[in-house]
């Protein structure tokens, strides 16, 4: 098992006095896929804003790459720039295919050149589709026109969040294939929010269920879905109502 490239210890956030996440540790390894399933309100999404550093722990320390990262202390640019995330509903400019994958490299400072463009467009599919419209395409194309665009800026993280909710089986396929490439061939570390088992079991390496702003239980995919140890994970496993 690679180091983990993130680590989370004694991490906690609040909200106007109202702690929605107690983390007391947890570990993502580099080059993995790990997947964060749980119910709505859980906590997923707001882990997923502190490892994006979009957001700072109220207590507790995030360690990225071996530095530590508090309440206090900001996150320099270099490193923020290391993890790009994709939505649920991606936002897309109302420009052509390529320009959107464009986007993020221009915030950037960089100069696309086609050979990048069509590089990242052609890893999920849609080179044909470089000068159309990003707004008259379907979800399924615009959720992988907004991988592209992740994937333009090759980041050492990449952070999914319910990438596949609102798509049709044949896209919700194109779309994992697309993240199972990425990280065998690149070694993107993924992590993956999903309320969707079957996904979290196709796609990861480890997985950890989070109810009530804790983390449950976590470890190997298949010791976790073969032989929990947490009732409550069991349960939710068999889709049944814990929360």
């Amino acid at each position: 098992m690679n180091e983990p490239i993130y680590r989370l210890q004694n991490l906690e956030k609040s909200y106007d006095g109202r702690t929605v996440l107690t983390i007391d540790a947890l570990h993502i390894h580099q080059g993995e896929v790990f997947a964060l399933i749980g119910p709505s309100g859980a906590g997923k999404s707001t882990l997923l804003r502190l490892l994006n550093f979009v957001e700072s722990p109220s207590r507790g320390t995030i360690t990225f790459r071996g530095i530590d990262y508090g309440s206090e202390e900001g996150v320099p640019l270099e490193v923020r720039r290391r993890v790009t995330t994709v939505f649920q509903r991606p936002m897309l400019l109302n420009r052509s295919v390529a320009a959107n994958v464009a986007y993020g490299l221009r915030l950037r400072g960089i100069r696309p050149n086609a050979q990048q463009l069509n590089r990242a467009l052609e890893q999920v599919g849609l080179r044909y589709l470089a000068r159309r419209r990003a707004r008259t395409l379907s979800g399924g194309e615009a959720q992988r026109v907004a991988l592209a665009r992740a994937i333009a800026l090759e980041p050492d993280v990449l952070l999914l969040d319910e990438p596949t909710a609102n798509l049709d089986p044949y896209n919700v396929g194109l779309i994992e294939d697309i993240v199972l490439r990425l990280n065998r061939e690149r070694g993107t570390t993924i992590a993956l929010v999903t309320h969707n088992v079957f996904q979290a079991r196709r796609l990861a390496h480890r997985v950890a269920l989070l109810l009530d702003g804790k983390v449950i239980e976590a470890g190997p995919a298949d010791a976790f879905f073969e032989a929990p140890q947490d009732s409550r994970a069991a349960a939710f496993i068999r889709g049944e109502m814990v929360y």
